[in-house]
């Protein structure tokens, strides 16, 4: 049997989505698509993006970043962070990870921000890894206390909740959403930039199109340039096809927990395999176990029986632009140094069955035995 990391689960209303697109029957359709995401997430604006980091990007551009102010973001976290952080000449810095949600440490990020606080400091990126979200209240109460923007990485937690409310309505400066999330690689791309700032959502619409701005009486080919901008926007084809994915998008979270349930079940007490912890809502869009020795064998062996997994992430001071750039050491990070040794992201998606679920675990549990 082969268990492929991710496999996209198209249902007709995609397809159907599409087709009026491609049939030139689907005007207003990217509007349309942000307006049910609006609904969806419970957000008061939703800016549609070609691409996750194209939000990311986005988000920078509207809280004004500038070379040289800081933003705090997890060492754990996919390159995109900080390298839109890089694009202005601003410095990103690295805070720690908790050692069972794999988020950021929120008591080293609150260190960090008594010892540090200064005008340069900008915001906070806050990744939520698997689905699982960090102590947004504790969040918002230190963003007030030190006056930094809070800007959430939403990549894996679209639909994901926080005290029963989804994420990008939960209270952040800016939320940012990928449809095609960190090694699952959906057949349809695309971002969101979610915020309740009219101010900053309207500074996002226009550097995502060029910086182009139209009379409304004027000619379709009139236009001026008032700013320096870049093209962000999304397809209509992406737009059709992501209106109908977040229509099952909450199902699709139900079944993941199912899935995640029957992991822990036929996983529970096997030697050698740490389980996930959940400290609050988890929408388990990744599901991390921890192998204590020779993660990467492990991990090939499962592969020589056709099943793929994933790693969510290589700690961002490991790599050598980083690690070049600011002098970083291997131990500078100790939490997520340990953690990256042993992580493993299995597959789990709601498109997988119950019968590869079992195939995965029957494998883990028997290459388990042999480990000394």
């Amino acid at each position: 049997m082969k268990i492929p990391f991710y496999r996209p689960d198209v249902s007709k209303k995609e397809l159907s989505k599409v087709e009026k697109v491609l049939h030139g029957e689907a005007e207003g359709v990217v509007e349309d698509f942000e307006t049910k995401f609006e609904d969806y997430i419970g957000c008061g604006h939703a800016l549609s993006t070609s691409h996750g980091t194209a939000a990311l990007h986005l988000a920078m551009l509207a809280i004004d970043l500038k070379r040289g102010d800081k933003v705090l973001c997890s060492v754990n976290a996919f390159p995109s962070v900080p390298e839109v952080v890089r694009h202005f000449d601003a410095e990103p810095v690295f805070i720690d990870v908790d050692e069972w949600t794999y988020n950021m440490d929120i008591d080293k990020l609150e260190h960090y921000l008594e010892e540090h606080s200064n005008k340069k400091l900008k915001a906070v990126i806050a990744t939520h890894i698997a689905g699982q979200p960090m102590d947004l209240e504790r969040l918002y109460n230190i963003a007030k206390i030190y006056d930094v923007k809070i800007i959430e990485d939403a990549s894996a937690a679209l639909g994901a909740t926080y005290n029963s409310r989804k994420i990008g309505s939960t209270g952040a400066d800016i939320t940012c959403f990928s449809f095609s999330p960190h090694m699952k690689l959906t057949i349809s791309n695309g971002g969101v930039l979610a915020t309740d700032d009219l101010e900053m959502m309207e500074r996002a619409s226009l550097l995502r199109n060029h910086g182009i701005v139209k009379e409304e009486e004027s000619l379709s080919y009139i236009y001026d340039v008032v700013e320096i901008g870049n093209k962000y926007t999304m397809s209509p084809l992406e737009a059709a096809f992501n209106t109908a994915f977040i229509a099952h998008q909450d199902m699709a979270i139900e079944r993941q927990q199912e899935l995640a349930a029957r992991y822990n079940e036929r996983l529970k007490g096997t030697h050698h395999i740490t389980l996930p912890e959940v400290h609050r809502d988890h929408a388990f869009f990744n599901y991390i176990i921890k192998v204590d020795k020779n993660r990467d064998g492990f991990a090939r062996d499962l592969l020589a029986r056709g099943i793929e997994t994933g790693l969510h992430y290589i700690p961002l001071h490991l790599m050598s632009y980083y690690k070049n750039k600011y002098g970083l050491r291997i131990n500078d990070f100790p939490v997520a140094l340990r953690n990256y040794q042993q992580i493993l992201s299995l597959p789990i998606y709601a498109a997988m069955t119950d019968k590869e679920v079992d195939y995965v675990c029957d494998n883990i549990i028997e290459l388990a035995k042999n480990r000394v």
